[in-house]
Formats: C-alpha cells, structure tokens, sequence
C-alpha cells in the first residue's frame, strides 16, 4: 500500500494499514532522510497512550538503529511536545512520535518532527513520504544489544520537560494562588506531567491509562468532554478547567460554570496577556478556521497577523524563521514565543492559569476585558460523517460557487486559502473543509451568541445535505 501523511502525519487503523510492517517501512525512510545531510544522524522517538505504542515504537527504533541512526528513546508513555522539546534538546536531526493524537482509539499514527522542536516541513515530509520502499526488514537485533552498541540510549523526556516548565514559569505563584484547577487528560499523555507539576491544587480525571479511551475520540471538544463540565459545574472549588487530547498537543477549557473555552477564546486570552501583560512583542500566526476576532485584537495592539492554510506545520515554519509571539489553530493547537514551536496544550494551561494567579482575576473577567476590544461571540462547528459521494458533491459545489446563500442567509463574501469560508453579515461566518486525517466533512460557524452560531450550523448543514 502508498502509505501517505496527511495534516499532521501518517494515521491508519491498527491492524490493518497500521502494522509493525508498515511502520518499519516509514522508519526505514525517515532513516534515509536523517542520513542524507548528517555525519552522525540522530533521532528522538516516544509513543503515547495508544494500543500498540511500544510495540511500534520498538520497530521503528530497530529500523533506524540497524541504518546506523543513533537513537534517544522515552521508556514509557510521553507527549508529542516532549518528543519535541527533546529533539531541541539533544540536537537529533528528527523526532518520531507514535501518536495518533485525537483520532478515534481504533488508529494509531506516525508523527515526524524536525530538529528546531517543531512539525517537519511539508518538503521534508514530501522526502520522507518518497523514500518509503516496498518492505522493509526488521533487525533480529534485541533492544539491549543496540544499546551496547552505543545506537540506542534510553532519555527521560519527562524530566526534561519538568525542568523546562519550572525554569519558564512562576510556578510558586500558580502553585499557591489559592485557586484549584480541574484537569482531564482524556486518558492521554499529558496525565503523568500535569499531575507532577501541580500535585495539591489539581482535581483530574481519566488519568489512568486506556488504549481505549472508553470508545472516545481523545478530541477535546465540548461534545467529548460532557463528564468534565459536570464535574466542574457541581463543584464549588474549581475555577479553571482544561483537558488535552492524546498526545497533549491540544488544549480545550472551562470556565468555573462548566461552559467551553474554545481555542478561539484561548489565543485571544494568551495575546492578551502576553503582549498587553508581559509586554512581548512579535506577529501573530493562524490558521484559517480561527475566528477573525484574533485579526482585530491584533489591530488594536498593532501586532502583524499572518493567516495560514490549516497544518500547525505552516505555523511552525513561520515561527521557526520569524518573530512570533502566538501561533495557533482553531482544533486546539496553539504555541506561544518563549517555548518550541510546537503545539502544547498542557503548556498553554500553565500560560493561562499564570495569567490568573499574577491578576488575581477569574477566567470569566479576563475573558469580558477581551470581549471590550473585539466583542462577545460564540463558535461551534459539526463534523458530517457523510459518504464519500456527499462529500465529493459538497466540494464541487464550494469550488464551483453553486451556494448562494445558506437558506435565509445571504453569504456577502468568501475566502478560499483553504477550504471555504462565507462571511454571512453581522459578524457571523462558516465555513466548509474536508479533514486531513479522518474521512470526515467538518462545518464552522460563528455568530454573536450560541442561539445564533446553532442557527447557522442547522442552516448550512440543511443546505449541504440536500
């Protein structure tokens, strides 16, 4: 089978395209691509929580080790940014993760990063993707006798990353605000490091390890975090909420009521704070489904805001040659300057309960003084598990301007960068994509309120559907 990477690399059901046999395929040619420009190639490689995970991982190490790649392992389960931070770290030319961060439990992936402590680019993911042969063998050799070797030697990415976080923030202050802050890990692989960094004023849930997720996508949307919010609503202590996916990379959060805090509204909190508080500078870097309401933030503060096709590698390429202080998606993928220019949603809660400790402000007012610059708004978006005959249909007709309107919603103007997003007057948007990593059509939609952002959601999907 062409084995193929997609938004954020190679995704495959287990067992089926997933297999140890596929997977030394992919890291006979990641071991290629180290090689070609290297003396002494070098990869950091780790899994998350997922079925399989030291099992592939071990594949992929006894790949690479029998090319001659010298290899840091993570014994155990750690998180996409760890596996970054690492690459940074050790100065290895790649990073592997095997991750297939918030698709459903019955897949497992592939994810390659690249020496600055980021997404590979997509050239370099091309080259990768083109050096895939048809079979790949896989080394006799035991784990230990490359050790001996001097090929492999194990790391604890973990620690590395506690010391980064202790040594970045003021955790004293986050640690003794007096606040206690509500954590989900979605059975994931932010569970061990959040529960280290904060071990007396976190109250947390599915922090034990579940290949299966119990049958969730570890997405963290409000439709897959219904348990959180009633935990945080029925309690009387927790002020802050937040839940990361399976490899930690996103970030979704709660307000102390119990409602969703989207990616839009976190981007515009660390903007905020970052720049107006801590007075850093640089640009702004978002993908395309972000709301425009990051556009007018920026033009209050005067802050350069670039807008990307969707891929958190598209940020992190301008984050890597460029100056910029927050990069960001609308699926809960953001980065901010002072870090690596990777998604990391356990960082991103340190950035926003730091900015509640040092104001001694709740969430809810630090959320209003946003609001007095940009306005209120709400965001929501549908994913239609749809045929592939519907879905096709449904694109056609976006690149061949066939929708004219939305039923009672006339569309003023659209834009294309990627996907197609109509701006429907009243400040209110959707838009239409096809995901990158799961067969599945996705609609966006925001509005002045939640009435209005379900109103056009039904509207478009009706239209769609049709």
């Amino acid at each position: 089978m062409q084995i193929k990477f997609g938004t954020d690399g190679w995704r495959a059901i287990i067992a089926q395209e997933f297999t140890t046999d596929n997977v030394a395929r992919v890291a006979y040619a990641t071991a290629l691509w180290v090689k070609e420009d290297n003396k002494n190639p070098a990869v950091t490689i780790g899994h998350d929580c997922r079925f399989g995970g030291e099992l592939f991982m071990q594949t992929a190490v006894k790949v690479l080790c029998g090319q001659g790649v010298k290899v840091f392992m993570h014994k155990g389960i750690c998180s996409t940014p760890m596996i970054s931070l690492g690459c940074r770290k050790l100065k290895t030319n790649a990073g592997v993760v095997i991750t297939a961060s918030h698709n459903p439990p019955s897949y497992n992936g592939y994810k390659l990063k690249s020496s600055y402590g980021g997404p590979s680019t997509p050239a370099d993911i091309a080259k990768v993707e083109a050096l895939i042969p048809e079979k790949a063998e896989i080394p006799a050799t035991t784990m230990e006798e490359y050790q001996q070797q001097g090929l492999l030697e194990i790391v604890d990415l973990e620690e590395m990353y506690f010391k980064h976080v202790e040594s970045s923030f003021d955790m004293n202050s986050i640690r003794n605000c007096g606040l206690i802050f509500g954590y989900d890990a979605m059975f994931g692989a932010g569970q061990n490091i959040t529960r280290r960094l904060l071990p007396n004023n976190l109250v947390y849930l599915h922090c034990d390890e579940n290949p299966g997720f119990h049958g969730q996508a570890p997405e963290p949307l409000h439709k897959n975090l219904q348990e959180f919010s009633k935990l945080i609503k029925h309690s009387t202590d927790i002020e802050f909420g937040f839940a990361t996916d399976g490899d930690a990379d996103r970030i979704g959060a709660y307000d102390p009521d119990g409602n969703f805090i989207d990616s839009h509204h976190i981007i515009l909190l660390l903007i905020h704070y970052l720049h107006k508080y801590k007075g850093m500078s640089g640009k702004v870097v978002i993908s395309f489904t972000v709301s425009d309401k990051v556009k007018k933030l920026c033009e209050h503060y005067n802050i350069p805001c670039v807008v990307t096709p969707v891929g958190f590698k598209y940020i992190c390429e301008i984050m890597v040659n460029e100056d910029v202080l927050v990069g960001g998606e609308e699926s809960g993928g953001i980065a901010v300057k002072g870090h690596i220019p990777e998604r990391d949603g356990v960082w991103m809660a340190l950035v926003l309960m730091e900015f509640m400790a040092k104001t001694k402000q709740p969430i809810r007012e630090l959320i209003e003084e946003v609001y007095a610059i940009v306005g209120a708004f709400d965001y929501d978006r549908y994913d239609l598990h749809i045929s592939e005959e519907v879905k096709q249909k449904v694109i056609s007709n976006c690149r061949n301007d066939v929708y004219k309107n939305f039923g009672k919603f006339s569309i003023e103007r659209k834009e294309d960068i990627d996907g197609w997003k109509y701006f429907l007057g009243d400040g209110a948007w959707t838009m239409i994509r096809a995901s990158g990593t799961e067969p599945v059509l996705r609609v966006y939609a925001e509005a002045k309120d939640r009435e209005s952002v379900i109103d056009v959601l039904e509207t478009v999907k009706a239209t769609l559907l049709n």
